[in-house]
């Protein structure tokens, strides 16, 4: 191992943000100023530095969290702090978007231009607001931030000793300001915002409504408080485990038809009794809270509206599977989920819960969030490892499955919030109950993320088997619509007189298109399709961790083919579009993971189903 550290020194303010999470150094060997006769003789640090990489990423958020930026110097003190080789290091901090290794100013001011937000102008209003800000404040485009209901939407984030990060309320869409703007006044009245975020239950229309399941408790109970969650059948379902037994838990969920609700629609019950077989240990669960498919916000209401919810699935997903420690990765823009998750987590092992011996039942199990920094292709399990340890976040090939080597190289089950919530109801009204809802191939209910071209846009639960045309006339369409966009930015659009598909995995596959995460996103003619799919196109490109060919230049090369068919049509456009399919089909047949896999088919479907560039 290289290590090279440079000469550059942290300042006190960068070893400070460091040493309030690892601690201490012990030596000079760690980082300690001064280095004693003893330790110019004899070495220590080592292995047991090197057995803590994996708070490399907590490592780097500590320093941007304080500082705002990343130096040479606090990157050379981290490394010596876990024995990581400072290049290693530089790959990890540049890999992710909310890190930054150039000097920038403590106040950053992301603002949304994907697909929802780019609808109502997200792209004109960055504009305004880079114009407008002083030299103290910086203002980037962000891809999807995750709250496409209340677009255009943007997240403020202040370093300090006492950092922040605030997501700000819809855009007043008020008269450009040429003076330019304190960050004090940015999340109050700056820069055409409306204010303060509002609350969870805002972003759930059906909220209060008899019948739900896995929206139950939003906008009912206080998120905050574990007697609420308690009074409202929290913990029953756990009870209900312990008293059946691990084997009889993934047999319930087996029964129950449990899929994924990621976009893969793995069987969940095969994937927990595959790790729960698993003789090397320990066993690990991870919950992927990373969503960052464009249009998805799910997982965020659920753990910003019910997050013991989330801590009692996990607790049962572990017992299931055997494992003692699980990994909440949790995504970066979403600073209210972390405080009310983070809250859970702690009032949870304070009330016995969560630790050594939960319920009085001999099981100890803890979980342990991290926070991702921006990063799409963490979503994908294996990258998500990867980031977790303190690497780059770029996907593993498979075999071997996350069953038998995933975390630390040790049997992992792991899934998103979504599905982990769904065992709650299964085990409280029993498998064939929660297996008689929804159809026979697409069990229980299913939450679908709606935005754009509607009046009402948020979070809707629906039992599988209601149609689109059901969900988008509870989220009512106030126009003629273009297209709706099934799936995010890795699904597909179809046509306003397909409303009559099934939203049901079996059912979207038969119509040729894809259900995805969940998302469905209406478009009107506010924004021309062309420049839709420019966005689709740019957000993969940017997204790409690089790591396999295809991907890395198809993505670049689908941009470009883009650019050069804007304002052409027919025959003039034939040359593009077939350069396009042998691209796609490039990165769909040879891509390692599903980005690259999936980065052409909303394209495709915009040209073959709605006619994209045709005369």
């Amino acid at each position: 191992m290289d290590l090279r550290f440079g000469d550059s020194k942290p300042t006190d303010e960068e070893r400070e943000a460091v040493d309030a999470l690892l601690g201490p150094p012990e030596s000079a060997w760690e980082g300690a100023e001064s280095r004693t006769d003893a330790e110019v003789r004899w070495a220590r640090g080592g292995r047991a530095a090197r057995e803590r990489r994996d708070l490399l990423l907590p490592g780097l958020h500590a320093v941007n969290d304080r500082v705002g930026w990343i130096s040479e110097g606090a990157l050379d003190y981290l490394c010596r702090r876990l024995t990581v080789p400072p290049a290693e290091a530089y790959g990890v901090a540049t890999f992710y978007s909310m890190f930054s290794v150039r000097e920038r100013p403590a106040t950053v001011l992301h603002v949304c231009t994907d697909l929802a937000c780019a609808r109502v102008g997200g792209a004109e209003l960055c504009g305004s607001a880079r114009s407008r800000a002083g030299a103290d404040v910086r203002v980037e485009e962000s891809p999807c931030l995750g709250a496409c209901e209340r677009a255009p939407a943007a997240l403020l984030v202040r370093a300090g000793s006492v950092a922040s990060a605030v997501p700000l309320a819809p855009f007043r869409g008020s008269a450009p300001d040429p003076a330019p703007r304190s960050p004090e006044g940015l999340d109050a009245a700056g820069l055409d915002f409306a204010g303060a975020e509002p609350g969870t239950a805002a972003a759930v229309p059906q909220a209060g409504t008899p019948g739900l399941l896995l929206l139950k408790r939003v906008g009912v109970v206080d998120p905050s408080s574990l007697d609420d969650y308690r009074a409202e059948g929290g913990y029953s379902a756990l009870r209900r485990a312990f008293s059946i037994g691990p084997a009889a838990v993934i047999r319930e969920v087996t029964d129950a038809g449990l899929l994924g609700r990621g976009g893969a629609a793995f069987p969940t019950g095969r994937k927990w009794q595959a790790t729960a077989a698993q003789p090397d240990g320990p066993h690990y669960l991870v919950c992927n809270a990373d969503e960052s498919e464009p249009g998805t916000f799910k997982d965020r209401i659920l753990m910003e509206g019910d997050p013991y919810a989330l801590v009692e699935a996990m607790t049962i997903a572990a017992y299931a599977t055997g494992a003692r420690h699980g990994y909440l990765y949790l995504r970066g823009e979403y600073p209210r989920a972390l405080a009310r998750m983070s809250h859970a987590v702690e009032q949870a092992r304070t009330r016995g819960l969560l630790g050594g011996d939960i319920l009085g039942q001999g099981f100890a199990f803890d979980i342990e969030i991290r926070r991702g920094a921006g990063a799409y292709i963490c979503g994908e399990e294996t990258a998500l490892f990867n980031s977790i340890e303190g690497y780059r976040g770029e996907p593993r090939s498979k075999p071997p499955f996350p069953v038998e080597k995933g975390l630390f190289g040790k049997p992992t089950a792991a899934n998103n919030v979504e599905t982990l919530v769904n065992v709650l109801p299964i085990l409280t009204m029993g498998a064939q109950a929660y297996a008689a809802i929804g159809t026979g191939q697409s069990t229980g209910p299913k939450l679908f993320c709606v935005s754009g071209a509607v009046d009402r846009p948020g979070l809707y639960e629906l039992p599988f088997g209601a149609t689109l045309g059901d969900l988008l006339t509870l989220a009512g369409t106030p126009g003629p619509l273009r297209a709706i966009l099934l799936g995010g930015a890795a699904g597909g659009f179809v046509r306003p007189d397909e409303l009559d598909i099934p939203l049901t995995f079996e059912g979207t596959r038969a119509a040729g298109t894809t259900l995805g995460s969940g998302v469905v996103m209406a478009f009107d003619d506010a924004l021309p399709l062309p420049r839709i799919l420019l966005r689709i196109a740019r957000f993969f490109r940017e997204e790409s961790c690089g790591q396999c060919v295809p991907c890395r230049v198809g993505t670049v090369r689908q941009e470009e083919a883009l650019h050069r068919i804007a304002g052409k049509k027919g025959v003039a456009a034939d040359d593009d579009i077939a350069l396009l399919r042998e691209v796609g089909r490039a990165m769909k047949d040879a891509s390692i993971c599903g980005l690259g896999q999936t980065a052409w088919n909303a394209i495709e479907s915009a040209i073959d189903r709605l006619g994209a560039y045709a005369s």
